[in-house]
């Protein structure tokens, strides 16, 4: 079942209510996101668990590691996919610290897919939806992945799923119409990506938002600032897909450009401005290459203060002209 969420209050207490409506529909209401249907489910009786491998032993511990996803491109921005652990140095507010987990082998994602369906797309969505299908079809079985379509509301077309038909489905099912809520569609969808359940080693996923909008936000209830800070917060590399207009020059497509560039940037994903809807079904591959070719990192801070502090993070390799790129840092824990 789609669900709508509209935003058509008074100004004045819509941003209240947006935030109430936010927790309530999405830690209440809200289903949970599904595990893989090939899970087995719980029994009765749970058997005695067999002690941890030192690898699960360092996901579990997801309060006092800190884990990255890099992405490493050479000069020619081609992926490097063959660095070893001792070819990586992560610095945190300047000191090196101690890398206790490393993986370059694929790792399956949970993803959330964002279109743009406001009225500004009506001549280009089918265009769209072409490029999104085929984006699904290079999921791995055991991905996981939802549908949020945003014009005036969000709609979760489908919610998490490693079904592509159903996925597939979901995007055919868009239209055009309305104004463009972009900021509200990135807010909901993060809060839904938090609701990944992790109950194994084999349910740790690399977290990914990718959104395509053709415009600047012109109705959204929340703020930039709101969602800048909610990304910063979340494991998710959030991949941007602005399409560029005739005109580049306005104040409008300025703002778009720098919000989705941020986003991208804080939160170790990329940001792309095609120039025609043409070139998307490109993108996306480019996107899917990258997902697939990236290392992940864990490592236990030096710093043991849970002030909830901003900690900046430098993530270097040793293979000459190697570039690496994760997420700016991370906000400390409190408790």
């Amino acid at each position: 079942m789609v669900r709508r969420h509209e935003a058509r209050l008074e100004p004045d207490v819509r941003r209240v209510i947006l935030i109430a409506a936010t927790l309530l529909a999405f830690f209440v209401s809200a289903p949970t996101a599904q595990t893989p249907a090939s899970a087995t489910p719980p029994t009765q009786t749970a058997p005695q668990p067999a002690a941890p491998s030192r690898q699960s032993q360092v996901f579990r511990a997801a309060v006092d590691i800190v884990s990255l996803n890099v992405t490493v491109v050479d000069g020619a921005q081609h992926y490097v996919t063959d660095l070893d652990q001792n070819d990586f140095t992560v610095f945190e507010d300047g000191v090196k610290q101690d890398l206790t987990f490393f993986n370059r082998r694929q790792q399956t994602i949970a993803m959330s897919m964002l279109l743009d369906s406001s009225a500004s797309m009506e001549d280009k969505l089918s265009t769209l939806q072409i490029a999104a299908v085929n984006f699904v079809k290079r999921l791995k079985p055991a991905d996981l992945a939802q549908i949020i379509d945003f014009d005036s509301s969000v709609q979760i077309r489908q919610p998490f799923t490693s079904n592509q038909n159903e996925l597939e489905s979901a995007i055919l099912q868009t239209s055009a119409g309305g104004s463009t809520s972009l900021h509200n569609a990135i807010y909901i969808s993060l809060k839904e990506l938090r609701k990944i359940r992790v109950q194994s080693e084999e349910d740790v996923r690399r977290q990914a938002l990718v959104v395509f909008s053709d415009g600047e936000d012109t109705s959204s209830l929340v703020s930039f600032d709101e969602v800048l800070d909610l990304a910063k917060r979340s494991e998710t590399a959030i991949y941007t897909i602005a399409l560029r207009g005739t005109d580049t020059q306005t104040r409008g497509f300025r703002e778009a450009e720098f919000v989705m560039r941020q986003l991208a940037q804080e939160t170790g994903g990329r940001a792309f401005f095609p120039t025609k809807v043409e070139d998307l079904n490109g993108v996306y591959t480019t996107i899917a290459d990258e997902l697939a070719s990236q290392y992940t990192l864990g490592y236990t801070s030096r710093n043991a203060k849970r002030d909830g502090a901003w900690r900046r993070l430098v993530v270097q390799v040793a293979k000459p002209s190697a570039t690496p790129r994760t997420k700016k840092g991370y906000y400390a824990p409190t408790r």
